[in-house]
């Protein structure tokens, strides 16, 4: 016999497959939702449907906005000689919460991965492509995961970018200790990628 109908089933279900949810999780989320119907559920439920029917992706860099440009496309205050390529949204939305980087972004929408068959033409590679050479971008930066996915995606951005415009400059975030992290705490590979990534004092 179910513990519960097919309604709170569905939604245990649904709440599962989001990242960082697994059954458990997913239960624990669902009967906070319903125990707090007025306060949670119907406004989220709301949100989410608003969301659904606004929120699209924008035709220049890729990002999620209610608008076409999206609002970094269309700030006037922005560099648009400097373009940060991101994997994903949610890199973009971690660079734009430190508020350093005032130039604007490309999604390209996941990794290459010979493993899972993803190339090329699976990803915005040539709408990058055409933003350099139909624009004046003068630096491309890649900000790319450090896994063997993200340095095999900024090689071959950089191989590309390298030959689509002369005059640009492809580089790379740096990477390696972060402010505050304790040596002891780190990983053998932050430490090895810091020590290359050593500067003059």
């Amino acid at each position: 016999m179910a513990a519960a109908g097919p309604e709170i089933e569905r939604l245990i279900t649904l709440l599962a497959k989001l990242p960082g949810l697994g059954p458990r999780s997913a239960r624990r989320a669902a009967l906070a939702l319903l125990k707090r119907r007025e306060q949670l559920l119907l406004p989220l439920t709301e949100a989410m449907a608003d969301a659904g029917a606004r929120v699209r992706a924008c035709q220049t860099c890729g990002a999620l906005d209610t608008c076409d440009p999206c609002a970094v496309c269309s700030d006037g205050s922005r560099d648009g000689r400097l373009i940060c390529v991101v994997e994903e949204v949610g890199a973009l939305w971690a660079l734009e919460r430190g508020g350093s980087f005032r130039g604007r972004y490309h999604v390209l929408g996941g990794l290459l991965s010979a493993l899972d068959g993803i190339g090329p033409e699976a990803l915005r590679v040539e709408e990058l492509i055409g933003r350099v050479v139909d624009t004046d971008v003068r630096e491309v930066i890649l900000a790319l995961p450090a896994t063997v996915d993200g340095q095999t995606t900024a090689h071959y951005l950089a191989d590309r970018l390298s030959g689509a415009a002369n005059a640009i400059s492809v580089t790379m975030l740096a990477r390696g200790v972060p402010v505050g992290g304790e040596l002891d705490w780190l990983d053998d590979g932050t430490i090895a990628q810091a020590l290359r990534a050593r500067r003059p004092a």
